[in-house]
């Protein structure tokens, strides 16, 4: 499993390998610690193999970290969030089995209504823990995330009921085929065992056929003012990007670059997270990018920090053509031991503050809109593009495309390919097109159906006109959010209690 996402994108393993471990789950000889271990064993094998960019973390001594001390943080940072995960599939395996061993007795025939059951339990645990997760901060590495950017059509079930629709269908797959396992074991007729292998596949066609429904619609269909938005990938590496040299080369990068395309006619130009790293009032009293919007006109989507009584915030800013500041966007959901420390009383103790800021960065409201000049906007800075529900809720408020702004320059190229697969899923689940600018790549336009089309070189200076669209079509996971799990666990409920009565 973690070799189905970015870099090898091996997405088509995700639809069964899953399917051992649910085999060696339902081996009734096993011991729940026993089936907690495995559990245990193959979350960490696929959360620590799918985030094991955390540790391009090493060497922070850019940053006066000592190198043994950077390599400590990088390795710390990556088992932390890899344990997590690991956690989270050690769980579902125990309460996996506890569960299927309580509502099954030995008169239990195995049929194929038995086989929905088991599978129907095992998605609605995984999707209830998932969903859980995703409200807290360690959140990167959904099952879902194994199919972006490469399988659009699976991804198109996104629209339905968000991610947890897309891991829904894969444990169903990885289920049924390992449950079907167990059932051609006791059977003999070499009809019934054809009947048999037909379940899974028929039901991955019948997933994906559903996904092409969505994909084939036309995305004209809902288009309405277009918006030619301009890109700067400014380059600029995290060594010098708080000190002189990369103060120095962000201002001249963005303003040349800023000027090259308003000369080109777009209507606003998007830079990344942080791109002028100074306070904003600096930014709009003294510097030469503020002197150019106010010779061109051409409004921008500007990343600095913003003040917060004695904090700061990692910000987007809308800036007219007059100069005025029209919107501020605070970055609301800060990164895990880079932006803060969890548990910071404890662990505060053990790692210092990656930032190399002296000051507190504080976390924006959860209920922000940014309205722009060509209407309301749904916002993402940086790691915000992992969380569903933060893009759900500002489409639903009246968002009509999407723009997010990135660092990227802190890990292995494999981060932002990731990151980039992230904002593919938001774009289809919000039925919206969206332009994202990042420090190091990879930038990108991306529409609606999760296409992407245009992405930038990683790791290099890029200037780049587009077009994207606003649109107010609402999906029905914008309407209604994930509807699916509580329906999965209502269900599970209903038929368990039927079952034992």
């Amino acid at each position: 499993m973690g070799l189905a996402p970015a870099p090898v994108n091996a997405w088509y393993l995700a639809w069964f390998v899953l399917a051992p471990l649910w085999l060696l789950i339902r081996d009734r000889q096993r011991s729940l610690k026993e089936i907690f271990l495995l559990g245990l064993l193959w979350g960490a094998s696929y959360h620590g193999t799918a985030l094991f960019w955390l540790t391009g973390l090493h060497p922070m001594t850019w940053m006066g970290i000592p190198w043994i001390a950077s390599l400590f943080i990088a390795v710390f940072c990556w088992l932390i969030v890899a344990s997590w995960g690991a956690a989270l599939v050690g769980l579902w395996s125990l309460l996996f089995a506890y569960i299927n061993q309580k509502l099954q007795t030995k008169t239990d025939q195995v049929s194929i209504s038995q086989i929905l059951f088991n599978v129907l339990i095992g998605i609605t645990i995984w999707c209830c823990l998932e969903t859980l997760w995703s409200y807290g901060s360690l959140w990167w590495s959904s099952l879902s995330f194994t199919q972006s950017p490469h399988n659009l059509i699976i991804l198109q079930l996104g629209q339905l009921s968000g991610f947890n629709t897309v891991t829904a269908s894969l444990v169903a797959v990885n289920g049924v085929l390992a449950e079907v396992i167990l059932l051609w074991q006791k059977r003999s007729q070499t009809k019934d065992k054809i009947t048999l292998v037909a379940l899974p596949i028929s039901l991955f066609i019948f997933l994906h056929l559903i996904g092409l429904y969505f994909y084939l619609i036309p995305i004209n269909k809902n288009n309405i003012q277009e918006i030619k938005v301009g890109i700067i990938q400014g380059n600029i590496p995290n060594e010098i990007k708080l000190y002189p040299k990369g103060l120095a080369k962000a201002i001249e990068g963005y303003t040349s670059g800023y000027r090259k395309l308003a000369s080109q006619g777009v209507d606003i130009v998007l830079t990344p997270e942080t791109a002028l790293p100074f306070y904003w009032k600096s930014v709009i009293h003294n510097s030469s990018f503020y002197k150019a919007v106010l010779q061109e006109k051409v409004p921008a989507w500007v990343g600095a920090f913003g003040t917060v009584d004695k904090s700061f915030t990692n910000s987007l800013f809308t800036l007219a053509g007059d100069g005025e500041t029209l919107s501020r966007y605070d970055k609301y959901k800060l990164v895990p031991f880079g932006e803060y420390i969890p548990f910071e009383a404890v662990l505060g103790k053990v790692i210092n503050r990656l930032s190399p800021l002296d000051t507190h960065l504080a976390a924006g409201s959860s209920q922000q809109t940014f309205d722009t000049p060509f209407g309301r906007a749904i916002v993402g800075i940086c790691y915000e593009s992992a969380f569903a529900e933060h893009f759900r809720r500002q489409a639903k408020a009246g968002g009509q495309f999407i723009i997010t702004a990135s660092n990227n320059a802190h890990y292995s190229d494999t981060m932002p390919a990731q990151h980039h697969a992230q904002d593919v899923m938001r774009a289809i689940e919000s039925d919206r097109w969206a332009a994202r600018a990042t420090n190091t790549g990879y930038s990108a336009i991306v529409d609606p159906r999760g296409h992407t089309i245009w992405i930038s070189k990683i790791n290099q200076y890029e200037v780049h006109a587009g077009t994207i669209y606003q649109r107010d079509h609402q999906t029905l996971y914008v309407k209604y959010g994930n509807w699916l799990t509580p329906l999965l666990l209502f269900g599970s409920i209903f038929l368990g209690l039927k079952k034992l009565l």
